[in-house]
């Protein structure tokens, strides 16, 4: 069985976020990089599945040579081998583009991602990957087990779970609890050093969007105190000043 994990590329959640010209581009300085979260747990429950169905594992990031060493990690965390796709990941659908045409020559029968990526938070990639190899699609998968050949699956829905069973191969949009994140050990970085990472240069797609600009989100306002005997207060700032009711 083979197994193909999508990994982003993403700044830590603790970064202090900033930008430069004119808030046009992303300011890298300082950014302590990531594996994105959700990409963890995909990859997590894939070493899983790895050890239960004698699989192998191939990580797959779209993006340049500054992903290397996170790229690593995957590969010191259980993926057998890795593949770079040479090009910025700045469109959700160029991405699907170039993560479809690898999967469909290289044949992989379960393809996993995380649910949404942390910094775009678009959600987009594992439905597009699905459409353009014409086999299902299913997110956020909360629990992943495969059975003779079929994914029995709990994905979240609005306001509780639906249990989905799908034959292989398909495409798996992760979050938690689909596994426990698994931290690299010692001899798991030392083999990453020697595990193939082929780089391979992107196929002509299409970008249908492009960032203009970036806002930071507004600062937080100052909180005001209320005492818990001062109900006509409260109602009074909620109504004139808040103006919530």
């Amino acid at each position: 069985m083979k197994i193909l994990v999508c990994i982003t590329h993403v700044p830590d959640t603790t970064s202090r976020i900033a930008f430069t010209d004119n808030n046009t581009k992303f300011d890298e300085a300082g950014v302590q990089y990531i594996i994105g979260p959700y990409d963890d747990y995909a990859l997590a429950r894939a070493v899983e599945l790895k050890d239960q169905l004698d699989a192998s594992i191939t990580a797959l990031h779209v993006g340049g040579a500054e992903a290397d060493p996170t790229i690593r990690k995957a590969l010191a965390i259980g993926a057998d081998d890795a593949i770079r796709i040479n090009t910025p990941a700045e469109d959700a659908f160029y991405v699907a583009r170039q993560i479809a045409h690898v999967a469909r020559e290289k044949g992989y029968d379960l393809i996993l991602m995380g649910r949404e990526s942390i910094d775009y938070n678009g959600g987009q990639v594992h439905g597009m990957v699905g459409a353009l190899l014409n086999m299902p699609s299913v997110s956020p998968v909360m629990r992943l087990d495969i059975d003779n050949g079929v994914a029995k699956m709990v994905r979240e829905i609005e306001g509780g779970t639906e249990h989905v069973e799908a034959a292989l191969p398909l495409v798996a949009g992760c979050q938690e609890p689909i596994a426990e994140w698994k931290i690299p050990n010692m001899r798991g970085i030392m083999l990453a050093r020697t595990k193939p990472l082929e780089v391979l240069e992107p196929v002509e797609a299409t970008k249908g969007t492009n960032s203009v600009r970036f806002e930071l989100p507004p600062p937080k306002g100052s909180i005001k105190m209320i005492d818990a005997d001062q109900v006509e207060e409260l109602v009074d700032l909620l109504k004139n000043e808040v103006k919530v009711i």
